[in-house]
């Protein structure tokens, strides 16, 4: 029974949100030293209540005997209680110093950096803008970030509301993004992969569902998904997507988003260019799906309380028009 109950523990230490599996250096480099305080610290417990038996054990054995005082004993007991105090002392200054060589680790990650990538918190999205020496080529999407694997990346991370923390756990150890500030996050994908984050930052109702995904990928594969993405919107092609264009730019929704290639310029909500090209919808909330597009389209309070995005009223054909029409969107 208490093997099994430790397998069922063990289960925790992997998966793609775990800080016990990791898939990059940054995130090799925190495991190790989670392992290692954690082992360091098993011991020293172990032998502080070896420390503390010890004595009850031995009086136990010496029944009634009266105490005396032994002056020889006594200077054991002080030369142990120093030694004791020395080891402390020397076990905090070792893990200081892995800590500190840890962190010149992690520094280290992103000295040959090539690609910058800002990513802006929002109540409750993620704003994610590829930097670029020419503009033409600056990207900005939502929620997915697309990275070449094997290759260092820079984060340049900050907020627009409230404290935010971003953390993929099997990248990179968790930092916060503050209103006003610029924090700066290096991180490195083993192998091409699907590595789930989320906010580490209690920042208001819908924290809980503010994850995000980092999809790593070879070089040519990365290259051909940014080309891909600097396209404007397909133009819709069936009556039924035609029609959800006209209704889209017509109502509340091209106040807020942008789709590339339309007059729909806003700035206050993820992008939707290729909506439909992404894994998930409200930033990990709901995959992606016509149902669940419609549905988060419809009501989107009921699925994520609190949301900035409002409740449009459409009838039966309007929304299934828009979500015909973002479905193409690709």
């Amino acid at each position: 029974m208490a093997f099994a109950f430790c397998v069922l523990l063990l289960q925790g230490c992997a998966g793609w949100q775990s800080a016990l599996d990791p898939k990059g250096p940054a995130a090799g480099e925190l495991a190790w030293l989670i392992w290692f305080f954690t082992a360091l610290c098993a011991v020293v417990w172990a032998l502080v209540m070896i420390a503390l038996a010890a004595p009850l054990v031995m009086r136990s054995r010496s029944g009634d005997e009266p105490l005396l005082l032994d002056e020889a004993a006594e200077r054991r007991k002080m030369r142990v209680v120093v030694s004791a105090i020395g080891v402390t002392a020397i076990i905090l200054i070792g893990l200081t110093l892995l800590s500190f060589f840890a962190n010149r680790t992690l520094a280290a990650i992103g000295s040959e950096t090539a690609l910058t990538i800002r990513v802006t918190g929002h109540q409750w999205w993620w704003e994610v803008r590829y930097e670029d020496a020419t503009p033409s080529r600056i990207l900005t999407t939502a929620n997915e970030i697309h990275i070449p694997a094997g290759e260092p990346v820079r984060l340049l991370l900050t907020s627009t509301d409230v404290i935010h923390s971003f953390w993929i756990p099997s990248l990179a150890g968790k930092l916060d993004l503050i209103p006003g500030h610029m924090n700066v996050l290096d991180i490195k994908a083993d192998k091409p992969g699907v590595y789930r984050g989320q906010c580490a930052e209690f920042c208001g109702a819908q924290h809980a569902n503010m994850g995000t995904f980092i999809i790593a990928e070879p070089r040519e594969k990365f290259d051909a998904w940014w080309n891909d993405q600097l396209q404007p919107a397909a133009a819709p092609t069936g009556d039924e997507a035609k029609a959800g264009q006209y209704l889209f730019l017509r109502r509340p929704c091209v106040m807020c988003h942008r789709i590339g290639g339309t007059p729909a310029g806003g700035t206050v909500a993820p992008d939707l260019t290729h909506i439909a090209g992404r894994k998930t919808l409200a930033a990990g909330t709901l995959t992606m799906s016509r149902g669940n597009l419609a549905a988060w389209i419809a009501d989107p309070q009921g699925i994520k309380p609190g949301s900035h995005m409002p409740v449009v009223e459409l009838n039966g054909d309007e929304l299934n028009a828009i979500v015909a029409y973002l479905e193409g969107l690709k």
